[in-house]
């Protein structure tokens, strides 16, 4: 079904569904469980089903958009699609490609989904299962290289970055169902499964046949920490005299936290003494690390 999008200043009841405004990458709509007149301005739309907000003295509850389709006796076939998203920076170009499978439902030709243009390739797409053992998946995609044009694709990226082979290039995977493509009677560029993010990792194999990448999720790609900032135990990690900092005090010391005359000798040094001076001895410290991290062993 095509949901309508949710209005501002509109008397909503209890069981009436919309939907965002714009497209929402989380596949969501939601459902009023509190009667109600809704807001001037629409809420923060939650990411989660189940999750609730308050819209004026409305409630609405976050559903997927496909799930009771697919609960139907004879659900609609569902259709995945990629997009392939350069880097001008590291790839030379920020082109998108469009493109999926058409292994579902006959899918003889090109798709067009949200007024996009999705090609039909030679491609298998594996291995986007989650699991409960702890570690994060990571798919492969295999794409057809008969006609040499992804090796192509690979000689520019590695023109601008030696080596590279796309790493680092922005894969989305988008599913929703048949019934819900452009040009169908029940068209809804809103009702899909939530989109899911990925990189690439790296090139896992080349040919003259196929080309494999290996999928990483953002969290799992070498090089990246979470959280990003370093667990260090003595030495702040705030710009001396920024937001994080807060200091704008004018009194003056140096690195060794000696006593200084002039705002151009003034230097932090960066230890919890040196915080402890400017703030005060018992105050509550804006000190850029984790003193407890030392504690342990």
């Amino acid at each position: 079904m095509a949901y309508s999008a949710w209005v501002a200043a509109t008397a909503y009841a209890v069981g009436d569904v919309v939907r965002a405004t714009s497209v929402q990458a989380s596949g969501l709509v939601f459902r009023c469980t509190v009667a109600g007149i809704s807001a001037g301005t629409q809420p923060n739309w939650p990411t989660d089903i189940g999750s609730t907000v308050t819209d004026n003295t409305v409630t609405w509850h976050a559903i997927s958009s496909v799930y009771e389709e697919l609960a139907a006796l004879a659900p609609n076939a569902i259709i995945e699609l990629f997009q392939l998203e350069l880097i001008a920076a590291i790839h030379g170009t920020s082109d998108i490609y469009y493109f999926h499978a058409g292994t579902n439902a006959n899918v003889t030709g090109n798709i067009v989904w949200n007024a996009n243009q999705y090609i039909r390739l030679p491609i298998q797409a594996e291995g986007f299962d989650y699991s409960s053992g702890g570690s994060l998946p990571r798919p492969t995609l295999s794409v057809a290289n008969l006609g040499g044009e992804i090796s192509a694709l690979l000689l520019q990226a590695n023109a601008t970055t030696p080596g590279n082979d796309l790493g680092g290039a922005k894969v989305t995977r988008i599913r929703t169902l048949k019934k819900f493509l452009d040009g169908e009677a029940t068209a809804d560029v809103h009702a899909k499964f939530p989109d899911e993010i990925w990189y690439v990792d790296r090139k896992s194999a080349e040919t003259r046949d196929v080309v494999q990448w290996e999928l990483a999720s953002k969290f799992d790609m070498a090089g990246m920490m979470l959280p990003k900032r370093q667990i260090i135990a003595n030495i702040c990690q705030w710009e001396y005299r920024s937001t994080e900092c807060g200091y704008t005090g004018s009194n003056y010391w140096n690195e060794r936290n000696e006593v200084v005359g002039t705002l151009a000798q003034d230097k932090c040094g960066k230890r919890l003494s040196s915080c402890k001076l400017r703030f005060g001895e018992t105050a509550e410290l804006p000190f850029g690390s984790f003193p407890g991290a030392g504690l342990t062993q």
